[in-house]
């Protein structure tokens, strides 16, 4: 039996558990293990394009347990030529607002005790990848380009601030990450950037901004994020996600 394959690969976020129709589900089996949930492979276009949801099919696997490995291995052995990450984030700074799209270029991780490389041992030598730039260039011009084709309010640019979760940072903590510079803040997209680089495919990862994390300190009426907060958002952007998605892969 042949095995599938496909040319751009989608992780589903937050809120984002199915993206194509007309699709045929297929269990892969990785050296890591099994992946979230079968992938899901469909056409758009002349593009076969390759879905799986980080959490699972019913969001059960909260970001410290996803099995990242295995997820991004098996858009390798599919052969995806590009995988696009969309995320639910919070904003860290006060110009950037619910709604909003912020194509990544920069992450920073504060996660631990997540498996975040393939290169478990040396045995043929040292493996050293390069993650100065973590995100492909090409692919998030493409993205902002769809994106503001689409009329949406696009951040072309953007560091996020990656935290081990399930809990939502702490007002100090939320502050420190402002300070700092940082944009906005997720749970998933450590060590997500890092494997694919080492699996050598080109990576995107597209922030959805829901909330505004712990609060702004001075700004009436911004309230800590709560998950209920961070969810409806998410559903209703998610049409607008999903037709800049469908955009880009038409052109990946």
């Amino acid at each position: 039996m042949t095995a599938p394959q496909a040319d751009i690969g989608v992780f589903g976020g937050s809120g984002l558990y199915r993206f194509l129709d007309d699709v045929e589900e297929h269990e892969v089996e990785t050296p890591y293990g099994t992946p979230a949930a079968p992938v899901a492979i469909g056409a758009v276009g002349d593009r076969r394009v390759a879905f799986l949801p980080r959490h699972g099919t019913r969001h059960q696997l909260p970001p410290h347990r996803v099995p990242y490995r295995a997820n991004v291995w098996a858009m390798r052995q599919l052969g995806v030529r590009a995988l696009l990450a969309p995320c639910a984030a919070g904003s860290l700074q006060p110009t950037i607002h619910p709604g909003h799209v912020v194509v990544l270029d920069q992450l920073v991780d504060r996660t631990w005790g997540r498996p975040d490389t393939f290169h478990d041992s040396f045995d043929e030598g040292p493996v050293h990848v390069s993650l100065a730039d973590p995100y492909d260039p090409a692919l998030r011009a493409l993205v902002v380009e769809e994106a503001r084709a689409q009329g949406l309010v696009v951040h072309e640019r953007g560091t996020v601030t990656v935290v081990n979760g399930p809990r939502f940072s702490t007002r100090a903590e939320s502050a420190a990450y402002r300070q700092a510079g940082w944009h906005v803040i997720n749970m998933t997209q450590h060590p997500e950037a890092a494997l694919a680089r080492e699996a050598g495919i080109p990576f995107a990862g597209i922030a959805l901004v829901t909330d505004h994390d712990a609060g702004l300190e001075g700004v009436d009426g911004i309230q800590a994020v709560t998950q209920e907060e961070v969810f409806a958002v998410f559903e209703a952007n998610l049409a607008a996600l999903r037709t800049l998605l469908l955009a880009v892969v038409a052109r990946a």
